[in-house]
């Protein structure tokens, strides 16, 4: 049986990038866990087949929402129009992300504000449209997807590294300033996982062996086991944990 102050059955969750990826691990999580489900994307197909899966597997309620987090005019427009229609959500995640890699003298500059634009912007811009309605209501759970480089840097990802690494300080200052209504805000910054991003990564017996040697866990993480920290941040269980970085990573970041 689950703690009460585990329990998030009913509530309602936007989950950012759910269409696929560790978003889509994410949703179905948290679908598990009893939350009602907004699957959000930019490919209407996809959330709309996800959406629908999930509420059949999960028999919870799900919707759709689609829009492009980099896009402010679009997030205000489909965020209003989200709440109109099934209410404010309970539970933000803000997963949506994309990644370019180059070296940074070579790094393409549009590239540069793709990332930014999704990684960072998009979390304040996705947070700020909900956020006077979480105030109002005087309760809300915003989780934030960092990444191990939020506070590591690594070779190639130059708008990835500083967009991440943003985010925990993003973070600290949003709930500095929404705590107090109610909100907390977290974020979480998974390791390396399994995941079908990952794939070439994971095939690439040079990098494996990387990954497994720096690891202190000796192994890349299974997607699943991000759900406790997700379910424990969008929970009760967390009502005094706010502006923390949780990093879910082996042990990676924690060793030389």
């Amino acid at each position: 049986m689950t703690s009460p102050s585990f329990d998030i059955s009913g509530r309602l969750a936007l989950v950012t990038g759910s269409g696929r990826g560790l978003g889509n691990v994410y949703a179905r999580g948290l679908a598990a866990a009893g939350c009602d489900i907004i699957v959000h994307g930019r490919h209407r197909d996809v959330v709309e087949a996800q959406a629908a899966d999930i509420a059949r597997q999960y028999r919870v309620r799900t919707a759709s929402c689609i829009f492009d987090v980099a896009d402010r005019e679009d997030v205000s427009a489909a965020v209003a129009a989200l709440v109109d229609e099934v209410g404010v959500p309970d539970i933000l995640v803000n997963n949506a992300g994309v990644q370019r890699r180059a070296p940074f003298h070579e790094f393409p500059v549009e590239q540069w504000d793709e990332v930014i634009g999704t990684n960072l912007s998009g979390v304040f811009y996705v947070s700020r449209a909900l956020a006077p309605a979480m105030v109002e209501r005087g309760s809300g759970k915003i989780i934030n997807i960092g990444s191990v480089v939020t506070v590591l840097a690594r070779r190639t990802l130059p708008p990835y590294t500083a967009a991440k690494g943003a985010i925990t300080m993003l973070t600290k200052e949003m709930a500095a300033d929404l705590t107090r209504h109610g909100i907390q805000v977290n974020t979480i910054s998974p390791g390396y996982f399994k995941t079908e991003m990952n794939t070439a990564l994971i095939d690439d017996p040079q990098f494996d062996s990387w990954v497994v040697q720096r690891t202190p866990a000796r192994r890349w993480g299974e997607p699943e086991e991000l759900l406790g920290t997700l379910v424990y941040l969008a929970s009760p269980a967390s009502d005094f944990v706010t502006g923390q970085n949780i990093l879910v990573d082996g042990g990676m970041t924690s060793v030389l």
